[in-house]
């Protein structure tokens, strides 16, 4: 039986790694985690905030993937896309999710990732 999700996994480029670090650390504050040392030389990196990891892993290949998505709960979402746009990083927002606020934004090899937070009634 499914007890819960433990990561999600996006692909990136070869040699990336500086860059996730900086948007997933710097710009989202997400802590990196250190990869098991039998997945470390695959490249990629690791990270984590509250209850969400993301695995970003190289992929030979890479696309983007611009239409699947890690949804993640956001607490100040406003604010969190105001940090985000101070860093350069484009937010679109979209009303069409009922009982959310949310936006989508890219990383810097394009996937997409959308930000929620729950509507107060």
């Amino acid at each position: 039986m499914i007890a819960g999700l433990h990561h999600v996994q996006l692909a990136a480029p070869a040699g990336s790694e500086e860059r996730l670090r900086w948007f997933y650390g710097e710009v989202l504050g997400m802590a990196e985690v250190p990869k098991p040392p039998a997945l470390a030389g695959r490249g990629g990196a690791w990270f984590r905030s509250g209850g969400v990891e993301l695995h970003l892993g190289v992929e030979d290949g890479f696309r983007p993937a611009r239409k699947a998505h890690p949804g993640i709960l956001v607490d100040g979402l406003a604010a969190f896309a105001e940090r985000l746009a101070s860093y350069g990083v484009p937010v679109r927002w979209d009303d069409d999710f009922p009982g959310f606020r949310r936006c989508y934004v890219e990383d810097p090899h394009g996937n997409r990732i959308e930000l929620l937070e729950p509507l107060v009634a």
